[in-house]
């Protein structure tokens, strides 16, 4: 079973997949944000380096969910291939950040993997404020985050909710505002129940 955690920089994804894998005992599929080696360029210069960060994930998310096909086991992902490709890549290439050129290359690269892969048998969505986003980004220091803009965040927001809106496979859609997964076992709780709940619909 494939389970996946999308939601906006800062919603909580990589915390919950780790509480979440912790709990199930799920293997965890993480982003690849520590050994991305465009990440930091990226964020100085994003219209340089949209392509290639966007390349790099697209290759780095096909992997896992190949190697999330062939090992047979319950697992869990921080984040999407989906992501990547409708929301990420169009709005770098709406904001003038992605050319034209480049942005063709990447949805014909995205449509090849997609005509291989399938979606996840649950996606669940962390919905998020954009002041909760920023507070959370805040509160992790990443470096290479300080010069995200609310208006980039807001953007990807809108993108996010348009996606969810017509997405067509199994979906959870949690409000995480007022949710602390780490500090509070209620909150936590909550969740599990929540996707208990559609697990349960799933076997």
């Amino acid at each position: 079973m494939h389970i996946a955690i999308a939601g906006n920089i800062g919603a909580g994804k990589t915390t919950l997949t780790k509480l979440l894998a912790k709990h199930y005992n799920w293997e965890p599929q993480f982003e690849d944000v520590v050994d991305n080696p465009y990440l930091d360029d990226f964020y100085n210069k994003m219209e340089r380096w949209s392509f290639n960060l966007q390349v790099y994930f697209l290759n780095s998310r096909f992997r896992q969910v190949l190697q999330i096909r062939e090992s047979g086991k319950t697992t869990i992902q921080d984040r999407t291939i989906y992501e990547d490709a409708y929301i990420f890549a169009p709005n770098l290439h709406a904001m003038g950040l992605m050319t034209n050129r480049d942005f063709e290359n990447y949805k014909s690269l995205f449509d090849l993997m997609e005509s291989i892969v399938k979606g996840p048998d649950l996606l669940i969505y962390l919905r998020s404020s954009i002041p909760n986003l920023v507070s959370q980004i805040h509160k992790r220091g990443r470096d290479y985050e300080n010069t995200i803009s609310i208006d980039y965040l807001s953007r990807l927001n809108e993108r996010y909710e348009a996606w969810v809106h017509d997405y067509k496979g199994k979906l959870l859609v949690i409000d995480v505002d007022n949710l602390n997964f780490v500090d509070k076992p209620e909150d936590l709780g909550f969740v599990i129940n929540k996707i208990d709940a559609e697990i349960h619909g799933l076997f």
